[in-house]
C-alpha cells in the first residue's frame, strides 16, 4: 500500500486547498513564504498501521528588508538616536554610513549598537556637523538592503515658568 504524508501547522488550521501532501518519502514545498516558517506536524498514513506523527521545524531564509527607519530631529547639544529595524533570516548584520564614510563606535562621539533586529546610531552631543543623511545597511548571506535616515536640527521649545501661559489665557477671556 502507498504511504501518504501530510504536513500541517497545528496552530494554523489547514483550509481546503492549503497544507502540503506527498505520496513519496520526500515532500517538496515550492514558493514557500517567510510567514510560513514554524513548527509543522508530519503525518504518515497508510491502510496497515496507525498514523506516525512527527514534528518538524521549517525555517524559511530570506534577505533583509528594513521595516522601520525614521528621520529624527534633535537640538544642538542634545543626545540623538537614529534607529533602523530589519527583518531577515539569517539575522542581518548592520553598518552605518554618512555620505561615503563608514561609521564606527567611538569615532566622532557616536556609538553603534546592534541588538537582534534593531541597530541604533547614538550621538551623545549633537553638533551642526552631525546633521544630514545617514544610510543604514542591513546584510545577510542572501542579500542586502539600505535605508536613508535624516538627522535634522530642531529648535528648543521655550521654557515657561509657573502658570504663565495659563494666566495669559485667563486674562483673554
Amino acid at each position: 500500500k502507498k504511504t501518504l504524508a501530510l504536513l500541517e501547522a497545528p496552530a494554523r488550521p489547514i483550509v481546503e486547498g492549503q497544507g502540503f501532501v506527498s505520496e513519496d518519502e520526500y515532500l517538496e514545498i515550492s514558493d514557500i513564504k517567510r510567514d510560513q516558517s514554524g513548527e509543522y506536524e508530519c503525518s504518515a498514513l497508510n491502510d496497515v498501521a496507525a498514523p506516525d506523527v512527527r514534528k518538524v521545524k521549517i525555517t524559511v531564509n530570506y534577505p533583509p528588508y528594513i521595516s522601520k527607519a525614521k528621520n529624527t530631529g534633535v537640538s544642538v547639544g542634545q543626545k540623538g538616536i537614529l534607529s533602523c529595524e530589519a527583518s531577515a533570516v539569517p539575522m542581518a548584520e548592520f553598518q552605518w554610513f554618512k555620505e561615503d564614510t563608514r561609521l564606527a563606535t567611538g569615532l566622532d562621539g557616536v556609538r553603534i549598537e546592534n541588538k537582534g533586529r534593531i541597530s541604533t546610531l547614538t550621538f551623545f552631543n549633537v553638533s551642526e556637523k552631525d546633521y544630514g543623511n545617514y544610510t543604514c545597511v542591513a546584510t545577510n548571506k542572501l542579500g542586502n538592503t539600505n535605508a536613508s535616515i535624516t538627522l535634522y536640527g530642531e529648535c528648543r521649545k521655550p521654557a515657561y515658568g509657573g502658570l504663565g501661559p495659563v494666566r495669559e489665557l485667563q486674562e483673554l477671556r
